[in-house]
């Protein structure tokens, strides 16, 4: 849709505050230290909430990017807040081409990440308990949605957006199983094929080598997504001065609704959408 692409493309970084859908609401973090804090401060002050008000916090957290959670677990430790109120559930892992998910032990899981940048660095006495911690597998994938069904649904789903616009593996190629937006948006927890875009994405991790990258991932789906009270997005990419995410960044917040580019979901839900200033600069002309 060239026309769709260039709308976007064009719109200034100045307007991006602007939204049609006043649920839809985002805000310019210019200061990349800045945008993590926040990132942490909004998660952290999620879970005193709902500790206060005596209710469990249930989560649906990203495995990238991981600052964030180093901050997070600081500030628990710090102001010694108990955890033994919150079910987290990640959104995805990755799962090689017969369909298994990661080993916990393999490094470039994100069991292996979560645990040593998130849950392993909050005092033992403040960590949730481990049967709370939830990650898909391909065990667990089948009914991972309904586990989060049955505590009552996500509190808040975060995340971020991918090269092709994906949310969590649920990738841009999905779409042509569906014929309507409506059974879109109805589809849950599942294996996927990663598309090659997001392949080569995790490949800029390993200095490009997209060898490293598994090619299948367990994941939840559109269903896990809009079920959430709230969905709160933080994108932050900038490699060497170059962000990718610019692009996608407005094609997924004013661009059509549909199951061709996942993220365009979140405009149709209550959504919070957070930019680093790198992402919000201006495009620069085709």
């Amino acid at each position: 849709d060239r026309e769709a692409c260039a709308r976007v493309r064009a719109i200034r970084r100045a307007d991006l505050v602007n939204h049609p859908n006043p649920d839809f609401r985002v805000r310019v973090i210019e200061d990349a230290d800045r945008f993590f804090v926040s990132f942490a401060l909004d998660l952290v002050g999620r879970i005193r909430a709902a500790a206060e008000e005596g209710r469990h916090f249930v989560v649906i957290l990203p495995a990238g990017p991981m600052v964030q959670y180093d901050h997070a677990a600081a500030i628990i430790n710090r102001l010694r807040i108990p955890l033994g109120h919150v079910h987290s559930f990640n959104m995805d892992e990755f799962a090689d081409h017969e369909g298994q998910s990661a080993p916990a032990e393999w490094r470039g899981s994100f069991q292996y990440a979560m645990w040593r940048r998130f849950f392993g660095r909050i005092d033992e006495d403040l960590r949730p308990p481990v049967a709370q911690i939830h990650f898909p597998s391909s065990a667990n994938v089948a009914d991972y949605g309904r586990r989060i069904a049955d505590l009552g649904g996500a509190d808040v789903c975060y995340g971020g957006i991918g090269w092709c616009g994906h949310v969590a593996f649920w990738e841009a190629h999905l779409g042509d199983e569906f014929a309507s937006l409506e059974q879109y948006c109805q589809a849950g927890a599942r294996l996927v094929e990663l598309h090659p875009m997001t392949i080569m994405q995790a490949a800029l991790h390993h200095g490009g080598d997209w060898s490293a990258v598994p090619p299948r991932a367990v994941t939840i789906g559109p269903a896990e997504v809009l079920a959430a009270r709230l969905r709160s997005f933080w994108l932050n990419v900038n490699l060497g001065g170059v962000s990718w995410q610019r692009f996608i960044a407005r094609l997924v917040a004013f661009g059509p609704v549909n199951q061709w580019v996942p993220g365009s979901i979140l405009q149709i839900a209550r959504t919070d959408y957070t930019l680093v200033g790198a992402v919000a600069d201006d495009m620069p002309e085709p």
